[in-house]
C-alpha cells in the first residue's frame, strides 16, 4: 500500500509541474492524484487576518482605537459583494478540498514558494483548518524537473522553517495593526474621505514627497566655466578650467587672460590601469531597478514577468534578496553559459568563455540567504512574449557579465596651467573590454575618444576657448529605479551611528514586497507618474504634511523593524517581544494622528449632520455619512442613475434641497429632471417643478 502523500503548491501551474514529476496524472476537483500522491494547490493567500468587525469593532470610532486583538482570527479570503465583504466561494471550496486531503493523507509536503510569503500562505491554511499532522518542506530555487526531483529526494523537516513562519506572521500582524489603526485614526482626524497608512507604505510616501519638495524648492545658481580645446598629432581634446565664475563679466576677463597666454602647459600627468570588476548577479531589486531604466518597466511589471519565467522553468526563484551563488550552484554555471551559445544575441560571447577561468566575484555561499541570485535554468526558453524575452535576456546577459573577466582600462588624467587658471582633462582607453563586451555598452561618462599621447611639462597651443553657462542642479525626482534603491539602502542614511551600524544593509520592505508597496501608493491616489518620475498628488502631499513628523513616517524605525524581522527569521530575536513593541508603537501613532489636522483641498468644507446635529458628516466615494456611527445618517451618491456631485450633496445637507438636476432615469428607463429634497425621516425624494415633493421611497442603497 502506497503512503498517501499530500503535496500543496502555491499555484495550480506549479502543482502541475510537481505532479508530473511524482507521477500523479489523474485530474480531480482541486487536486491531481496518482502514484501515492495527491497534489493540491492554493491560489495565493487563501486565508487572511480578519478585519476589526470580527473582534467587535464596527465602524470608525475614536473610542475603539487602538484596536489591539489579544489574538488574531484567521478567515477565508473575502471578496466584495455589493456593500459587504463575504467569503470567496471559490476559496472556501478549495479550502474544503485541502482539508479533506490533509485529513485523509499520511504525510503533508509543503511546496509553496520557498520564501517568507510562501511559508505564510501554507501555515495560515494549516492553522485555519486546525490541522496538526506533521509536514515536511520542499525547498527549491527553481521549478525545473531536475530541481523538483532533487528537492523531493532531500525534503526538509517542516520545523526547520518555524522561525521563517514566525517572521512572516510577525510582519503580517504588524502590517495589520499599523495599517488598520493608522488608517482609521487619520480618516477620523480628516473628517472626510478614507485615508490609508501603512508600516512600509507611509515611509515610502515620505521619501517621494520629501524628494519632490526638495526638488521644487531648489533654487539653481548659474555659473560660468571655460572650455578649452587643444590639439596634438591631429587629435583634438577638451579640457575644463577648474575655476567657476559667478557672472559673464568675470568669465570674459579670464577668457581674455587665457587668450593672451595662448598656451596649455601640462603641470601634472598620471596614467593608471584600472581594473573594473564585473557587476554582481541580479537579486530582484537590482533586476527591477535596471528594467525600469532600460525598459521602462514598473517594479510590479518586472516581478510579474520574472515570476512567469520562473513558472515556465527558465528562471530561478525571483523573490531573492541575494546577489551571490554558492559553490554547488557555481559548478553548474559552465553548463548555463554553454546553453547561451544558442542565444541569437549573446551566443558568440558565450562561446568565447568556453575553457576560460570564470570570475568568482559572485560566488560566496555565506552571502546566500534563502535563495541564490537570479540565474537562468538549464531549460532553453521558447514561446516567450516580447516582455518576457526582454527580462530573460537581461538575466542571461548579467550571468555572462558576472562570470567574465574584469574590464581593463588605461585612465589618463592631466592638470594644466592656462594663464592664471588651471584646467583638467581625463581620457580613457579600454585595453580589454572583459565583461563590458557582453552588451557592448559604454560606461556612462566614458570619453569616446582617448587623449593623444601627452607628456608632463609639455606646452600646447590653445585652439579655441569658450565660456559655457552652467547651473547647479537639484536632486532629481524619484523614479522607480531610484526609489527602489532608496528603499533598499535607507539603512545607510540613518543619522544614529549605532543604529546605522546595526542595520546599514537593511532597507524597508523586502525584495518581494517593494513593488506591491509602490503599486499601493498608486492605487490610493497618493502618487502619479510624470514620464518616469514619481510625483505626489495633492492627496498624497496632504497625508505627508500631516504625518511627516510622526512615528508612522519614520524611515529609521521601519528599517529597524525589518532588521528585527530578519533576526526573528534567524532565531536571534523574539516574535512576542516584537509584537509588544508594535502594539506600543500603534498606540502612540493613534494618539498622534487623532490630534492631527488634515488639510486636504476640498470644495466640501465641513457640514454638521442634519440628523443628530452633534457631529459632522464624512464624504466618501460612494456615500456621505455621519461621523457618529450610532447616528446612522447616510446619503448615497447614486440617485436615479445619477452620480451626485459634492456640491449637490452639500446643498442637500445645508438647505434640505438641491436645484433642478437633469438626467435622472425612472425604473422604466425614462429620463426626467427634478430637485432632490431631504425628507423629515432623512430619506431623499424628488421634487418636480410646480409639484409637491414625491412620496416615493428614498434612494436605494447601493
Amino acid at each position: 500500500m502506497y503512503m498517501k502523500n499530500v503535496i500543496i503548491a502555491e499555484k495550480p501551474s506549479v502543482a502541475q509541474s510537481i505532479a508530473a514529476i511524482v507521477g500523479a496524472g489523474q485530474r480531480r476537483d482541486g487536486y491531481i492524484e496518482g502514484n501515492g500522491y495527491a497534489v493540491t494547490w492554493a491560489f495565493g493567500h487563501l486565508v487572511q487576518l480578519a478585519m476589526p468587525e470580527a473582534y467587535g469593532f464596527a465602524g470608525f470610532r475614536r473610542e475603539n482605537l487602538p484596536i489591539l486583538p489579544a489574538g488574531f482570527t484567521l478567515i477565508p479570503r473575502q471578496k466584495r459583494e455589493g456593500k459587504e465583504y463575504k467569503d470567496d466561494p471559490g476559496v472556501v471550496h478549495q479550502l474544503n478540498i485541502i482539508k479533506g486531503l490533509f485529513e485523509g493523507g499520511d504525510r503533508i509536503i509543503v511546496a509553496t514558494d520557498a520564501g517568507r510569503e510562501g511559508e505564510l500562505i501554507f501555515r495560515y491554511i494549516y492553522h485555519y483548518l486546525g490541522c496538526t499532522k506533521p509536514f515536511v518542506r520542499l525547498w527549491i530555487s527553481s521549478l525545473t524537473d531536475k530541481a523538483i526531483r532533487e528537492g523531493m529526494e532531500r525534503l526538509q523537516p517542516g520545523g526547520n522553517y518555524d522561525n521563517l513562519y514566525l517572521s512572516a506572521k510577525a510582519r503580517s500582524e504588524a502590517d495589520w495593526l499599523i495599517g488598520i489603526n493608522g488608517s482609521q485614526a487619520l480618516s477620523l482626524a480628516a473628517g472626510r474621505g478614507v485615508f490609508s497608512l501603512g508600516r512600509v507604505q507611509t515611509p515610502t510616501l515620505a521619501m517621494i514627497c520629501s524628494r519632490y519638495l526638495e526638488n521644487r524648492s531648489f533654487t539653481p545658481k548659474k555659473y560660468m566655466q571655460i572650455r578649452i580645446t587643444v590639439e596634438k598629432d591631429g587629435i583634438a581634446f577638451h579640457a575644463t578650467a577648474e575655476h567657476r565664475y559667478e557672472n559673464k563679466t568675470a568669465a570674459d576677463n579670464a577668457l581674455g587672460e587665457m587668450k593672451a597666454c595662448g598656451t596649455f602647459h601640462i603641470t601634472e600627468l598620471t596614467r593608471r590601469e584600472v581594473k573594473e570588476e564585473p557587476p554582481l548577479l541580479y537579486d530582484l531589486t537590482a533586476l527591477q531597478r535596471e528594467a525600469n531604466t532600460r525598459l521602462d518597466f514598473s517594479a510590479d511589471r518586472t516581478l510579474s514577468l520574472a515570476q512567469s519565467l520562473y513558472e515556465k522553468k527558465v528562471l530561478s526563484y525571483p523573490r531573492t534578496g541575494s546577489r551571490y551563488v554558492s559553490e554547488d550552484v557555481f559548478d553548474e554555471i559552465p553548463s548555463r553559459i554553454a546553453l547561451l551559445r544558442q542565444h541569437p544575441r549573446f551566443g558568440q560571447y558565450a562561446a568565447s568563455l568556453s575553457g576560460t577561468p570564470l570570475n568568482r566575484r559572485s560566488v560566496d555561499g555565506g552571502k546566500v540567504t534563502d535563495h541564490h541570485a537570479l540565474i537562468i535554468t538549464e531549460n532553453l526558453p521558447s514561446g516567450l512574449s516580447k516582455d518576457e524575452q526582454a527580462i530573460y535576456d537581461m538575466v542571461a546577459a548579467r550571468l555572462l557579465e558576472a562570470f567574465s573577466a574584469p574590464c581593463i582600462k588605461e585612465v589618463t588624467e592631466i592638470h594644466a596651467a592656462v594663464g592664471n587658471d588651471t584646467a583638467q582633462a581625463k581620457g580613457t582607453v579600454v585595453k580589454s573590454a572583459g565583461w563590458r563586451a557582453v552588451r557592448g555598452e559604454k560606461e556612462d561618462g566614458d570619453e569616446d575618444a582617448p587623449l593623444p599621447r601627452l607628456e608632463q611639462d609639455e606646452s600646447l597651443p590653445i585652439q579655441s576657448l569658450e565660456a559655457v553657462e552652467r547651473q547647479t542642479k537639484p536632486k532629481p525626482l524619484h523614479t522607480e529605479n531610484s526609489l527602489l534603491s532608496a528603499m533598499e539602502h535607507c539603512g545607510r542614511e540613518i543619522g544614529d551611528e549605532q543604529l546605522r551600524a546595526s542595520i546599514r544593509e537593511t532597507g524597508i520592505g523586502t525584495p518581494a514586497t517593494r513593488a506591491a508597496v509602490i503599486e499601493t501608493l498608486f492605487a490610493r491616489g497618493y502618487i502619479r507618474r510624470e514620464k518616469k518620475s514619481l510625483v505626489p498628488t495633492d492627496k498624497g502631499m496632504a497625508v505627508h504634511e500631516t504625518v511627516k513628523d510622526k512615528k508612522i513616517a519614520n524611515v529609521e524605525m521601519t528599517a529597524a523593524w525589518e532588521d528585527t524581522l530578519a533576526r526573528i527569521e534567524s532565531g536571534e530575536a523574539d516574535a512576542a517581544a516584537f509584537r509588544r513593541d508594535i502594539e506600543a508603537y500603534t498606540a502612540q501613532i493613534v494618539t498622534e494622528l487623532l490630534e492631527s489636522k488634515v488639510s486636504v483641498a476640498s470644495p466640501k468644507g465641513e457640514y454638521p449632520c442634519p440628523k443628530c446635529r452633534n457631529s459632522r458628516v464624512l464624504f466618501f466615494p460612494k456615500v456621505v455619512k455621519c461621523a457618529d456611527v450610532d447616528c446612522g445618517f447616510t446619503l448615497f451618491r447614486n440617485k436615479g442613475g445619477k452620480e451626485l456631485s459634492d456640491k449637490q450633496l452639500a446643498e442637500l445637507l445645508t438647505k434640505g434641497r438641491t436645484g433642478v438636476i437633469k438626467g435622472f432615469k425612472s425604473k422604466e428607463g425614462k429620463a426626467f429632471d427634478a430637485s432632490l429634497v431631504l425628507r423629515p425621516d432623512f430619506s431623499v425624494g424628488y421634487e418636480f417643478a410646480d409639484k409637491k415633493p414625491s412620496k416615493g421611497k428614498s434612494a436605494k442603497k447601493k
